[in-house]
Order: structure tokens, then C-alpha cells, then sequence
């Protein structure tokens, strides 16, 4: 009898002990990006991919992301969208290598490919264009919901069109062609992986290239930069947005179809044929299909987008010539 109490009052011991473990508090995290443990808010991992030594490709989260494992640190190119997908990429960072950020590349100014720098921890150099920290500052001052903050502002700017750097060991090549996707597109080059990081100049999730004019972006700058990456002795174009790497034959492709739509579109225009007859002919998305109900932002197709550009453009010489 008093073997069958001892066991019931260990059992109910036990029990009780379990329930007290439940109630605690889970343990907090660890900080975000802290070296050996997971970072803060965390969710699971984004696909990664190898593309070559050293070279990683995260897709997912926004924007895609590259990862160039330095001799003594990582350069990452675009980091995601929210706070939340930066801890992301930085657990996936954290299980390829030790090594600490020191260096991120932004490709352009949209929030999906720069949102996640609050994540990172800091120091680190930020290098973008010019073009690309006055789109952010005027985003903010805009107070545009899809702007970023001032951490994610770049801290040290390309010069020129086409500048060499070598970032820890790592040889690169920083192209900005034109504006194209937006007034402050970069895409980078590693020459000796024969690898490009194209940003979303490739936008592979849409049937027509996306350019946003009210950032600077023109069909002009968008040709300028699919030629840049097509001199480029590359056999790996990583897009901004897809799930696979692009080959050369297409890009070649998206070049041709942008430059004979563009020369379509003048023509039509030439003839007085409208908005809507242009769409229709070019296959091009209606502003209705672009914007279905309950979308936002919105972003004009690209027919209209080249439309505005020439009717636009012509508008503003006529205004100019009759100032004289």
C-alpha cells in the first residue's frame, strides 16, 4: 500500500513539474545576425542555391538575393523586404559561413529589395547609385508607404557607368547603364564567374518588363541596360525576380521585344492611334488588367508607360518651342 502512494505521488510530482516547465517563458533570442544562433523573429528559410564557389543565390522574400563569400566577409546584393526576411536571409547566410556582412550592394531603391537592412547588423558599407538614395529620400519624404528608412540609405556611390572594384578579394564590376526598372539601377559583375547579378532589370515573373517612370525609369534606360548585360562576357544572369537563372538567348530576347514595341508604339502613335488600340495591338495588359480591383500599388503597363514617354515628351517640346 504504501509502495502504491509513493508511486502515485511521484506520478503527480512529475506532472506537475511538466506543467511548470510549460508556463515559463520561452527563452529570448538571440540578437539578429548574432554569430552561432538564429536570428530574432526568424520564420523558415528561403530557398539557396549554389551557383558557383562562393556564390550563393537566395530567392524568396522580395527581391532576390546574392551572397559573395569574401577571404574575410560576405557582400550581399539586396536584402528582402520587412525586418522579419532579413533575420531570414541572415540564418541562411549564418549556414553557409561565419564570415560577417561587410559589404551590401542595392540593385535599385523598391522597398522589396531593400527593407530588410534593418536587420543587419551593424557596421557595414551600403553602395548603390546616387540616383538610388534620392528616390529614398524622396519616397520618405513623400511619406510613401513603400519607402524604406534612412538606415538602408547608401554610403558610398558608383562612379560613372562602369566601375572596378575588388571587395575583399572579390572582383566586381558595378554597371549602371541607364535608368531602366528605375532612375538608380545597378547590376553586378563578378568577371572571373563569368555571374552577374542583373537586379530587376530581369523581372522574370512578368510577361513585360516593368519600369517605373515615376522613379526615373525609361524604355530608353531599360534597352541601355539589357545591351550592358548582354556585352558582359556572363554565362549566369541571376534575375530580381524568378525562380530560375536566366540564359543568354533570353535576354537577347527581352531586348528585341522591348526595342520593336518601342518602335511599334511611335509608329502607332505617329498614325493617332490611342492608348487603348496600342495595348490591344501590342498585347500589352489593359490598365484593367494591370490594376484588378483591390491591387496596389499600381503599376502602368508597359505600353502606356512608352506611350507616355513620346506623347509626353512631344507635349513638353511643343510647350517649349512656343516659350521661345
Amino acid at each position: 500500500m504504501r509502495k502504491l502512494l509513493f508511486m502515485c505521488m511521484a506520478t503527480a510530482a512529475l506532472m506537475a513539474a511538466k506543467a511548470g516547465i510549460a508556463q515559463q517563458a520561452p527563452a529570448a533570442p538571440a540578437a539578429p545576425g548574432a554569430p552561432g544562433g538564429p536570428s530574432a523573429q526568424a520564420g523558415n528559410p528561403f530557398p539557396i542555391a549554389k551557383l558557383t564557389a562562393g556564390v550563393l543565390w537566395v530567392e524568396g522574400g522580395g527581391g532576390s538575393s546574392g551572397v559573395i563569400i569574401g577571404e574575410k566577409g560576405v557582400i550581399v546584393v539586396d536584402v528582402k523586404m520587412t525586418q522579419v526576411d532579413g533575420n531570414r536571409l541572415l540564418d541562411d547566410i549564418s549556414k553557409a559561413t561565419y564570415k560577417p556582412i561587410t559589404t551590401v550592394i542595392l540593385t535599385h531603391s523598391d522597398l522589396d529589395h531593400i527593407g530588410g537592412l534593418v536587420a543587419f547588423p551593424k557596421p557595414f558599407t551600403i553602395i548603390g547609385t546616387a540616383k538610388c538614395k534620392q528616390e529614398m529620400e524622396d519616397a520618405i519624404a513623400a511619406h510613401d508607404p513603400k519607402a524604406g528608412t534612412p538606415a538602408s540609405y547608401p554610403t558610398q556611390f558608383v562612379k560613372g557607368t562602369r566601375e572596378d572594384l575588388t571587395i575583399d578579394g572579390v572582383k566586381l564590376e558595378l554597371l549602371a547603364f541607364g535608368g531602366g526598372h528605375t532612375g538608380g539601377d545597378l547590376m553586378v559583375y563578378l568577371p572571373e564567374k563569368k555571374l552577374v547579378f542583373a537586379g530587376d532589370i530581369l523581372t522574370m515573373t512578368r510577361t513585360h518588363p516593368l519600369i517605373h517612370a515615376e522613379k526615373g525609369g525609361t524604355s530608353e534606360g531599360y534597352i541601355a541596360m539589357l545591351k550592358g548585360l548582354l556585352s558582359l562576357d556572363a554565362d549566369i544572369f541571376v534575375p530580381g525576380h524568378g525562380k530560375e537563372v536566366v540564359a543568354r538567348p533570353a535576354v537577347q530576347k527581352m531586348l528585341d521585344d522591348l526595342v520593336a514595341e518601342r518602335k511599334q508604339i511611335k509608329e502607332m502613335i505617329a498614325q493617332g492611334k490611342s492608348l487603348q488600340e496600342i495595348e490591344a495591338a501590342t498585347g500589352d495588359p489593359t490598365q484593367e488588367e494591370a490594376h484588378p480591383t483591390g491591387r496596389v500599388p499600381y503599376f502602368p503597363p508597359l505600353a502606356e508607360v512608352i506611350y507616355n514617354e513620346f506623347t509626353k515628351g512631344a507635349k513638353s517640346a511643343k510647350a517649349g518651342a512656343k516659350k521661345l
